[in-house]
């Protein structure tokens, strides 16, 4: 298993990865990241200041990945973590954790004071797992991303691990 920066040439790779999460799991297709423009140019949409995205290499086949970029459309300090998406085969090994505290480094890192993230009702074990590494609930969404159809708001402060 390795956690590594994206390149160029994985583009087609996690953008496949997405859509399958989506289409397996049955998640909503509009209003969420399975329609956003960047998913298959992900290493030209995150080749920018303050942005990083990292994919999960399993036996030389990308299987995960998640990243942190500037949260859109807002003015404050806050990055928002990204695309966070993992194939079945792997979950529940531990992964998630250690891609959400490589993300959070970065965040860091690049200056940010806060991480905000949004994510799908459905998506239980993944809002276990931010629980478990700080997030706190939101009453409401911060910038606009976009992504009406996931309205669970959660945010971390940088501040304190």
């Amino acid at each position: 298993m390795q956690i590594r920066e994206i390149q160029k040439e994985d583009n087609q790779s996690i953008a496949a990865v997405i859509r399958e999460v989506f289409i397996s799991d049955n998640f909503p297709k509009t209003g969420t990241a399975f329609a956003d423009v960047q998913l298959d140019f992900m290493f030209e949409a995150y080749d920018q200041p303050r942005a990083t995205y990292f994919v999960v290499e399993m036996d030389g086949k990308i299987v995960g990945g998640a990243g942190v970029s500037q949260l859109e459309n807002s003015t404050e300090n806050i990055c928002e973590l990204q695309k966070m998406y993992f194939l079945q085969e792997a979950r529940g090994k531990g992964i998630g954790l250690e891609l959400i505290q490589k993300c959070m480094d970065k965040a860091i890192a690049f200056g940010y004071e806060k991480c905000y993230l949004e994510t799908l009702p459905e998506m239980l074990a993944a809002q276990s797992l931010y629980k478990k590494m700080g997030f706190e609930y939101l009453c409401a969404p911060l910038g606009n991303t976009g992504h009406t159809t996931c309205p669970v708001w959660m945010i971390k402060s940088l501040n304190s691990k």
